[in-house]
């Protein structure tokens, strides 16, 4: 679902999204939602406490700059809405800005492949279909937030940036409470 939300936000971001980006987008989030529980998996005993120290902070970090741009450019979308748009309506779906939002997205799946290890999950039937769900979703995310971002333009892409800030906060504090309960 954080992965979801994301993609709803990049969506917002987009003036129009075009299959070939939400498939990018889906293919990024689904290949990290699946790589990081095999990961936590095959690490399960080494790092398993460090990881789930830092994962909420590393979340909260990442998703808080990237949500803090987005609320920036909006603003800056807002002033120069008489300008023509040099980007031309473009947003980047490169690995620079895709590879942060899907590692802060998947931090936590990291924790949870240790605990299938724990469990004695079968991992490889576990992170194909992770992968698939997470994609489909992120495709749809793409696409909701691609209808609502080319009638609201700069509001869209302000909302986006407050949606990311908000669950990089949720995801600190959920992993603070369990830390500390």
């Amino acid at each position: 679902m954080d992965a979801f939300a994301v993609a709803i936000s990049i969506g917002l971001s987009l003036k129009k999204a075009s299959l070939k980006n939400a498939l990018i987008v889906g293919w990024y989030f689904g290949l990290f939602q699946a790589l990081m529980p095999l990961i936590g998996y095959l690490a399960a005993s080494l790092f398993a406490e460090k990881v789930a120290a830092f994962s909420g902070w590393v979340a909260f970090v990442l998703l808080g700059i990237i949500g803090a741009r987005m609320i920036f450019e909006s603003l800056k979308k807002e002033k120069d809405c008489d300008k023509t748009d040099p980007d031309d309506g473009k947003t980047s779906l490169g690995p620079a800005r895709l590879l942060p939002l899907a590692l802060a997205t998947s931090i936590d799946a990291l924790a949870a492949g240790v605990s299938f290890a724990f469990l004695q999950v079968a991992i490889t039937p576990a992170v194909i279909l992770i992968g698939i769900v997470t994609c489909v979703f992120s495709v749809l995310g793409v696409k909701i937030g691609s209808v609502f971002g080319a009638r609201f333009k700069a509001k869209a892409e302000f909302a986006g940036g407050v949606i990311l800030i908000v669950l990089g906060l949720k995801i600190l504090l959920e992993r603070l409470s369990v830390l500390h309960f």
